[in-house]
């Protein structure tokens, strides 16, 4: 009988991967604070960029005067409008569509304009049905309940993470990298920190990059072919995942454990140990 040997089919980095993370820890500290400064200010000074369904905006039912509606190449003769957050949307039959056009800054001179540009960029080959200005179809008291809501769960992952685990280490991909380094730490009980992190990071190195690559690609897949609709949230998603999250994974969330003294007690219980054994020796 014939054995065959099982070959990887994917193999993105090698396994025994020797790069030094660890001494990246005073750039991407002072790195990482300064720039969630920057976003601390900017979401105080700058505020958020708010979609239709939280500041409202203008609501324009049509119905395409010819069999069914295009709905990509509407999208794309409004889109180039400037005016913002522009949705489109079928309901009723194929021919009927919602268009809602974000508020526009300057009150309701420039939301006439607005309504004037879509007549304009649309022109004969619709009826207009109804026009008319709408509110936020998410209010202030369902937005502070979410943020709430969102919270209260975060924590509760926490406290469930600090009783399972150890308070010191969190969530996602990175409990993958804080498991194992849980796992070298009672290994190797005469290890420093900073190697012991090396090794557990480069040994999981290849399974985190799988991980994103997968959820990057399905991101793209809905970045390409999801629609002007989601094309915003999606960017964002990849930006988090890919940048965001390989980042702090490596570069924040391991090397924070030096500073927070995760490895200390394991030393120093070593220490005692050995002088009682040295000690007897003498003895």
């Amino acid at each position: 009988m014939r054995l065959y040997r099982s070959i990887p089919l994917l193999r993105i980095v090698p396994d025994d991967t020797k790069f030094d993370f660890m001494r990246f820890r005073r750039i991407s500290f002072p790195v990482s604070a300064a720039l969630s400064i920057v976003a601390i200010l900017l979401f105080f000074f700058h505020g958020l960029n708010f979609g239709i369904d939280f500041v409202g905006g203008t609501l324009i039912e049509v119905q395409a005067k010819s069999g069914a509606a295009d709905l990509a190449k509407m999208r794309s003769a409004l889109g180039g409008l400037g005016l913002g957050d522009v949705q489109l949307q079928e309901f009723g039959g194929p021919a009927d569509v919602l268009i809602r056009v974000a508020q526009q800054p300057g009150g309701e001179q420039a939301q006439q304009a607005a309504i004037t540009k879509v007549r304009e960029a649309l022109g004969s080959e619709v009826d207009y049905r109804r026009v008319e200005v709408v509110g936020p179809r998410v209010s202030s008291e369902l937005l502070a309940k979410s943020t709430i809501g969102l919270g209260l769960a975060i924590f509760a992952i926490l406290i469930y993470l600090w009783f399972r685990f150890e308070w010191q280490f969190s969530l996602n991909d990175t409990v993958v990298i804080y498991d194992r380094i849980r796992e070298m730490l009672r290994r190797y009980k005469r290890m420093s920190m900073p190697d012991l992190l090396n090794i557990s990071v480069n040994s999981t190195l290849s399974r985190s990059i799988i991980t994103h690559v997968t959820v990057t690609l399905a991101l793209l897949a809905l970045l390409l072919f999801g629609g002007h609709a989601i094309h915003s949230f999606v960017a964002v998603m990849i930006f988090g995942v890919v940048l965001v999250g390989t980042y702090t994974s490596v570069f924040i969330a391991a090397p924070i454990l030096i500073y927070l003294g995760v490895g200390t007690s394991r030393m120093e219980a070593e220490e005692p140990a050995e002088e009682a054994k040295t000690s007897s020796v003498k003895s």
